[in-house]
């Protein structure tokens, strides 16, 4: 395999959408609020959210490779590290690369966005750091799914509104709420694919905890909770029916997650799942721009 296509591999570009989704919904909420868009700040701040996402991206593949959870048989998409296309080596200092970009990214927005903008960083950085480093991983407890509603719905979302206001707002802190429960879908896709393995290496996810009945109850709960509270935005006076169309695609999720055998499959469910997330992602931003 040639080594470009490695690196773009290892990247896991099929869910970057995660990580720039809240991005463009915080930017959107701000601009319904102010009518206004600062487009270097909504630049850099996607362009940091991705590179976050990578960097932890490759910490995982790396560091699941050295704890002997990812091997060359595993269910989910093939790793760099694993599978030898990288040696550990360059697949850390890949991750560190993209932290470095992200941290670069993130000086220009301390210069718009003050401190606040100083810890939200720092703290991305730390956390994408210990998803998978550190003596206890966030991937190896049942906390992952919090930890991506946290960091790529709350923070993500409410911190792009803070860039373009230096404000934030309750339906700012809801949309946020929406986007992350999508997020964290994600990650129970890959824990639920994941869970035998996962089991019998000692990586306690929430799939493993929960158990395969309960595991799709979250997800199902997950992808229709975002549904639900639309009338919550509504209250605060905005169109909320377009992100409904997606709502058939979720629908169909929910259905394919109970009723598939674990296994690669998973792996189209996982990316479609993403896909859901921006989907909606977008129909809420166009929600908030009309």
């Amino acid at each position: 395999m040639k080594r470009s296509t490695a690196w773009f591999l290892a990247c896991r570009p099929k869910t970057l959408s995660v990580s720039l989704s809240p991005v463009v919904v915080g930017s959107a909420v701000a601009w319904h609020d102010n009518g206004a868009l600062l487009w270097l700040p909504l630049l850099a701040a996607a362009l940091g959210a991705a590179f976050i996402q990578i960097g932890t991206n490759l910490f995982n593949d790396v560091g699941d490779f050295l704890r002997g959870t990812d091997t060359p048989g595993r269910l989910g998409p093939k790793r760099a590290t694993a599978e030898g296309w990288l040696t550990p080596a360059m697949v850390q200092s890949g991750a560190w690369l993209a932290f470095t970009l992200a941290f670069l990214c993130g000086i220009y927005l301390v210069g718009h966005g003050g401190w606040p903008i100083v810890a939200i960083g720092l703290g991305s950085l730390a956390a994408g750091w210990a998803y998978t480093g550190g003596p206890k991983p966030i991937a190896y407890g049942p906390l992952g799914e919090i930890f991506v509603f946290l960091f790529f719905g709350l923070v993500a979302v409410g911190g792009s509104y803070y860039l373009q206001t230096l404000d934030l707002s309750p339906g700012a802190l809801l949309a946020a709420t929406l986007v992350g429960l999508h997020a964290a879908a994600v990650i129970t896709v890959n824990n639920y694919r994941d869970h035998d393995g996962d089991a019998a290496n000692g990586k306690n996810t929430l799939a493993v905890r929960l158990g395969r009945p309960a595991t799709q109850r979250l997800y199902a709960a997950q992808m229709l909770a975002p549904y639900l509270l639309l009338p919550l935005l509504a209250e605060l006076g905005w169109p909320v029916l377009l992100p409904l169309l997606s709502l058939p695609l979720a629908l169909r999720l929910i259905g394919r997650f109970r009723r598939e055998p674990p296994g690669p499959v998973f792996n189209a469910i996982l990316a479609a799942t993403a896909g859901l997330q921006l989907a909606f992602a977008l129909l809420l931003t166009l929600s908030f721009t009309i």
